[in-house]
């Protein structure tokens, strides 16, 4: 009695076959949709464009929540992400229109910006039950100093 397990030829490519020559393209392809995916998702966190100098403050804590940032400029300008906002007590509606849902916000206020501006847009807000995080730099200037 006999058996052969090793297929046609003893496990060996028969001399008339050509050899396979295609290359494979799904580990290229599934790379490429990982590196598309993680794309998306760090997308949102680029800046907007404007150009704001957040004060520095002596800590800062990290946060990674995905929240609507409301941008005050120097020149006392508010934008909602990217778009201007024209009348500050409309901005209540807006971010609800825009971001459904939303409970809490970013301000991110340059630190020229007259504190009567930013006050009342926290005020009104604030009036408007949403949450109010507030965007700061790391002042290093102290630790540079006192490190040896």
């Amino acid at each position: 009695m006999g058996m052969n397990v090793g297929g046609v030829g003893g496990g060996r490519r028969s001399r008339g076959a050509p050899a396979l020559a295609e290359i494979n393209v799904t580990p290229f392809v599934d790379v490429a949709l990982v590196l598309l995916i993680i794309f998306m998702i760090t997308a949102h966190a680029m800046d907007s464009g404007i150009e704001i100098e957040v004060p520095k403050t002596r800590t800062v804590s990290v946060v990674s929540k995905e929240l609507p940032v409301v941008s005050i400029t120097k020149s006392g300008e508010l934008y909602l992400g990217k778009d201007p906002v024209s009348n500050v007590n409309l901005l209540p509606e807006e971010i609800r229109s825009k971001y459904p849902g939303q409970t809490a916000v970013y301000i991110k206020a340059d630190r020229e910006t007259s504190m009567d501006t930013g006050v009342q847009v926290m005020s009104i807000l604030g009036n408007a039950k949403f949450g109010i995080n507030v965007v700061t730099r790391l002042d290093d200037s102290d630790s540079k100093n006192t490190r040896r």
